[in-house]
Order: structure tokens, then sequence, then C-alpha cells
């Protein structure tokens, strides 16, 4: 990167750049984890020896929060495939069921948004189908940072809720269902999408936004005929904007579609049988009338449903990684 005529080919260098910052992801991490191990390494015998009972109980937290890192870093290790590392579009739709799945769905979506927060990603709303009553229909996030797929691969599925009904005035208990996709931002990849193929539909915007909102036509949605995809985008101002971030998002799904087909026939080829994810839930989440939030796929489950609604996640993504990579 320092040589004179490293710009000279600017895909060349963009590449390069690429592959330093996926190094620094590794290097930086484990030399700072390095440095604080030595040093409390160095402390933790004199701060024993003159009795601070305080600064050993400092230092000792020290080297849980190192630990914690470490296996932050070993969790990483195994997100080694080809598409791991990109930024990911996370799809969330109600399924059948009225006002309770579409407030189901605006329920997942805040723990999505709140988990990718906490992860220290980029979060930003590409799309949003408000339900007619409360809830949404649907919604897109936009998750940008570190191995951002690697780690949201693990939620495309069925997730199904069990709960009694706000919206129910017998308070009898209800099942919900919401189905997550997510696909890997592909930006360099060729996908030919012809003209002739699609069929692009503009609508007013909904939900805040300022004057803008619901004063022109800017929404965006973009039906892909062959396969039946389709994409739509309301978070930039222009239609034109809204346009261009809607071919990324069908680029991305058709390359992600071309990639499982390739990979069901290898599978195929190879006698496994894996379940489709949509019509299997991968996790249910029970309200009432006790509380469990159990992984069908790892069996790993909690009983603190709250603290999984306000985002924490990890257990069931760790697992899944740990257990399919």
């Amino acid at each position: 990167m320092a040589s004179p005529g490293f710009w000279d080919d600017g895909a060349q260098a963009q590449k390069v750049i690429e592959e330093s910052n996926a190094l620094k992801l590794w290097t930086i991490p484990y030399q700072e984890l390095k440095i604080r191990f030595q040093d409390i390494k160095g402390m933790l015998p004199e701060a024993e020896e003159i009795g601070d009972a305080e600064l050993v109980k400092e230092l000792l937290a020290g080297l849980q929060e190192i630990d914690q890192t470490l296996s932050e870093l070993e969790m990483r290790k195994m997100l080694s495939g080809e598409l791991d590392n990109k930024d990911c579009y996370l799809e969330i739709n109600a399924g059948a069921g009225g006002t309770e799945s579409c407030d189901w769905g605006a329920m997942l979506s805040r723990m999505y948004q709140r988990w990718g927060t906490k992860r220290g990603w980029k979060v930003e709303v590409v799309d949003r189908l408000e339900g007619e009553i409360a809830g949404i229909k649907s919604m897109t996030f936009r998750f940008s940072g570190p191995f951002a797929y690697g780690y949201a691969k693990s939620e495309k599925g069925v997730h199904r809720l069990v709960r009694i009904s706000p919206f129910d005035a017998n308070a009898k208990r209800h099942t919900s269902f919401a189905s997550v996709s997510v696909t890997p931002i592909v930006e360099d990849v060729q996908v030919e999408i012809r003209p002739e193929d699609i069929s692009v539909d503009t609508f007013r915007a909904s939900g805040a936004g300022g004057q803008h909102v619901n004063k022109t036509d800017s929404a965006v949605r973009i039906t892909h005929r062959a396969s039946g995809i389709v994409v739509s985008c309301q978070s930039e101002r222009s239609q034109i904007q809204n346009k261009e971030t809607c071919m990324k998002m069908l680029r991305s799904k058709l390359y992600e579609k071309e990639r499982s087909e390739q990979a069901q026939k290898i599978s195929a080829l190879e006698g496994e049988k894996k379940e489709i994810a949509w019509g299997n839930q991968i996790r249910n989440y029970v309200f009432q009338p006790y509380t469990l939030v159990k992984d069908t796929r790892t069996k790993v489950e909690v009983g603190n449903v709250q603290a999984v609604m306000d985002g924490d996640i990890d257990i069931f993504v760790h697992a899944y990684l740990k257990e399919f990579g």
C-alpha cells in the first residue's frame, strides 16, 4: 500500500485495502488483548501481596472481559465463508394472523435493531410496511459491520410466538409466525438483470420522514418476474436513489438464490436432506403460561424472554455457528 504506484489501478488498490482491513480485524484485537493480559499478569501478584482486595477484584474482572473478547474472536474464526464478512439485509415478514402477526413482526424488528446496535453495527431501515391496525407487515434492515452476514445468517427461518394476545378481548392464547430472511450485500458481483425481466412500481413512502414523505412517489418496488423476488425501498429522498438501492438488493438476492440452488444440488448429490427454512420454525418464543425461548435446531433455551426481546440473542447465534458453521 505504501508503494508509489499503488493507486495506478484503482480496483486492485481497493481489493488490497479490503484485504488489509480484514487482517486488521484479527491483528488489532489480538495485540490489544495480549497487552492487557500482560499488564494484568504483572499487576495481579503485587495486588494480592499487598492485600488490595479492590484492585484484585478489578483485575479479575479485566481477565473475564479478556476471556469474553477472546471467545468472540474464536467465534469469528468460524466465519470463514466467502460471504460471511459482508454487510447484509435482514427482512422480516409477518405471517398469517392479521394484527397479532404484524405486532409480532414489530417486536422482532425491535429485537434485531437492538441486537445490531449492541454489536456495534450501523443499522438502517431500508423499507417498512405498516400493519393495518398495529405493528408491521414487513421491514428490511441493512446491517453494516464486521461479519454482519456471518452472524445474521443464523436467524433465517420462521419465528413462532405464543402469548395471550393484547388484541383479544377474551384474553386467549394466540400463536403467531413471522419469517426472517438474510441476504449478503455483494457489491462486486456481476448479475445480469434485463429491463424486460423486471417491473418497477413507484408509490408514496409511509411513516416518519418530514415534509418530503407522502408528497412525492419516491418509494420504489421492483419485481423480478422469473424468480418472483420482490424488493422495495423508501429510505432515500429521491426515486432514483431508492431505485438504485432496490437494484442492489435484487442483485444480492439473485446471487444468493443461485448459490443456494447450487448448494442444494451438491447436498442432493451427497445424499444429504436439509429442510428449507420457510415453514419450519427455527425458534419458539413462549410468553404464557411460562416464559421460554427455545431454538429448535440447537436445543438452546433461555428463560429470560425480556432479555432476548431486548436483543440478547448471541447465545442462540453462537450455538448455531458452533454446530452448523
